[in-house]
């Protein structure tokens, strides 16, 4: 992996930069969609494709348990069974087993959970996740950390710390290939010493990127705000940062505002199967009586597929006849909006103008 910080806006931490994956090069601050079971879900991955996405995550977590990483590995590595031809990054599971309340049990070994897909007991550790993203063949593959809810008490938290940073440890020893970039997880829910405790140790251990984890987990976005602030200032200047799972429109700009490059979230095609579309001027619920006889495209400012070829009218008529091309073509929308959204980013950046484009941003979306 190469990464290099190309211009830093004037008013603010914002970063323009170049994440190169091999022969993959990515401009950031970027977004990222999810495509946990190899697949974002009603696109092809031409369709993806054609959103201007260059790199999209998947989940190891979710893929060993089917069709297993053996499966995947077999078929030559995850790029090809899914017939992607762009960069792809792996999340470790951490956050997936923290969901499965009740359902697990964690030590400093490693955690054993249920399947959700058979009921059987399995065990995971952070040598046994490595192996797993290294058979699935991800370009860049996150560390083994514990992620804990919100709220939660100071105690719990600094436990989770430390296995994080044992987790990390191990994760580093056995990860020896080259083809593939290792990132630490900064944990610490919304405890300042406990972050920058994190932090600080996961920096002394030298990864080629850093992500934030365990956020937009019900804290809200003003403690997310103020976990950036004072995490990010700790993480090296010359590697990318993450915010892993943030992906709401006005949550990226305020990270990007404090010097994140990379996001993911499942935000742009969950909202697009559910009929609400992302637009210039706020959203679109398109299952809203006014739009029976709309003839407007979704969004009059946007050029994509959906956008160009189709009214509101008629995505909506998708949906109430329960029609899979509406939810495709939502979910292809919202990826575009996203995908554009970043490109004006990276222009405001670079231009040092990124303050008031996103003061100009949050006025339409308000309007």
């Amino acid at each position: 992996m190469y990464f290099k910080v190309l211009g830093v806006d004037g008013q603010t931490k914002a970063r323009y930069g170049e994440l190169q994956l091999g022969n993959k090069i990515i401009h950031t601050p970027v977004f990222m969609p999810v495509g946990t079971q190899g697949t974002v879900k009603t696109l092809t991955p031409a369709q993806v494709k054609d959103t201007n996405t260059k790199i999209m995550l998947c989940n190891a977590y979710h893929l060993c348990l089917r069709p297993g990483e053996n499966v995947v590995k077999q078929m030559g590595g995850l790029h090809k069974f899914m017939g992607w031809d762009g960069a792809i990054i792996t999340d470790s599971g951490g956050y997936q087993i923290f969901s499965l309340t009740g359902l697990t049990k964690i030590s400093d070994d490693g955690v054993e959970f249920q399947s959700p897909v058979d009921g059987t007991r399995l065990f995971i550790t952070p040598e046994r996740m490595m192996q797993i993203q290294n058979d699935i063949g991800a370009d860049i593959v996150m560390a083994f950390d514990e992620c804990v809810p919100y709220p939660c008490e100071a105690d719990r938290v600094s436990v989770a710390v430390k296995r994080t940073l044992n987790w990390a440890e191990r994760c580093m020893a056995v990860q020896t290939n080259k083809q593939q970039t290792l990132f630490g997880i900064v944990q610490g829910s919304v405890f300042k010493e406990l972050r920058i405790e994190c932090a600080k140790n996961l920096v002394e251990m030298n990864f080629e990127g850093y992500a934030i984890g365990g956020l937009s987990v019900g804290e809200g976005g003003l403690l997310m705000n103020e976990v950036l602030d004072y995490t990010v200032d700790y993480l090296p200047h010359n590697k990318p940062r993450y915010l892993m799972g943030v992906g709401f429109p006005r949550d990226i700009l305020d990270a990007v505002e404090r010097g994140v490059d990379m996001f993911d979230c499942v935000v742009p095609t969950r909202n697009g199967r559910n009929g609400c579309a992302f637009t210039s001027t706020g959203k679109v619920k398109i299952l809203n009586s006014q739009y029976k006889e709309d003839r407007m495209p979704i969004d009059e400012m946007c050029t994509c597929y959906t956008c160009r070829n189709f009214s509101r009218a008629y995505v909506r008529h998708l949906f109430q006849t329960h029609e899979i091309l509406g939810l495709m073509l939502l979910s292809f929308h919202n990826i575009c909006y996203f995908q554009n959204l970043m490109s004006q980013v990276r222009g405001a950046i670079v231009r040092g103008e990124f303050k008031e484009f996103k003061a100009s941003f949050l006025l339409q979306q308000s309007g």
